[in-house]
């Protein structure tokens, strides 16, 4: 055995039990900390195979953001998980209908499932041997897809700034910011004289 294999065993394995510890586990905290595990192991199998892009995006994305926001999410909720699981039964008759469609769809696509004699040498074509698959890829989508891959920026930030503007509320008597009025002050406005008499105050 090499030691790519044994290093793919060990984050195969790895992963596997970490994603049936996910389901498995009562303590929704002990989940998530589970689902990062599996994410770092996905991760070690994806540098297994040369795709270091997709190991870096799988931990810095899902890992950095995706799963820590679960776990702040979970912990701070402070969900009553077991008044949650009293319906279980309730919904199991329609669950189990849509597992059992999704199976039955899954198996038709793998039984049908068909490769072209072409692709793999039209992928052994396009992958650069001299150079590494991060930097590939950002050669392309920075010059045969560049303004794609703007438009996607600018979708983004459209939406987070639309999802920031509908969650905004104003609270009475809650004293925010006016530049308007800042900028618009005089000394009049902001300037007062007393004169305080001895042994009196304001």
């Amino acid at each position: 055995m090499t030691l790519a294999s044994a290093f793919f065993y060990l984050f195969a394995g790895i992963a596997v039990a970490s994603a049936f510890m996910v389901i498995a586990a009562k303590n929704p905290v002990h989940s998530v900390l589970y689902l990062i595990l599996a994410f770092f192991n996905a991760a070690g199998l994806f540098l297994l195979l040369g795709a270091e892009f997709l190991a870096m995006i799988l931990v810095v994305v899902y890992v950095g953001a995706v799963a820590v926001l679960f776990l702040f999410v979970v912990m701070m909720l402070d969900v009553d998980f077991a008044e949650l699981r009293e319906g279980f039964l309730q919904y199991l008759p329609i669950g189990g209908l849509v597992g059992i469609i999704v199976l039955v769809e899954l198996v038709l696509v793998v039984g049908s499932w068909a490769v072209a004699p072409s692709a793999p040498q039209a992928i052994a074509e396009r992958t650069p041997t001299d150079i590494t698959n991060a930097e590939a890829l950002g050669r392309v989508l920075y010059t045969d897809y560049l303004l794609f891959f703007q438009l996607s920026g600018l979708i983004l930030l459209v939406a987070m700034i639309g999802a920031i503007v509908l969650t905004l509320r104003h609270k009475e008597g809650v004293k925010r910011q006016n530049i308007a009025a800042q900028v618009a002050r005089t000394k009049a406005a902001g300037l007062s004289l007393h004169d305080v008499k001895p042994g009196q105050g304001l």
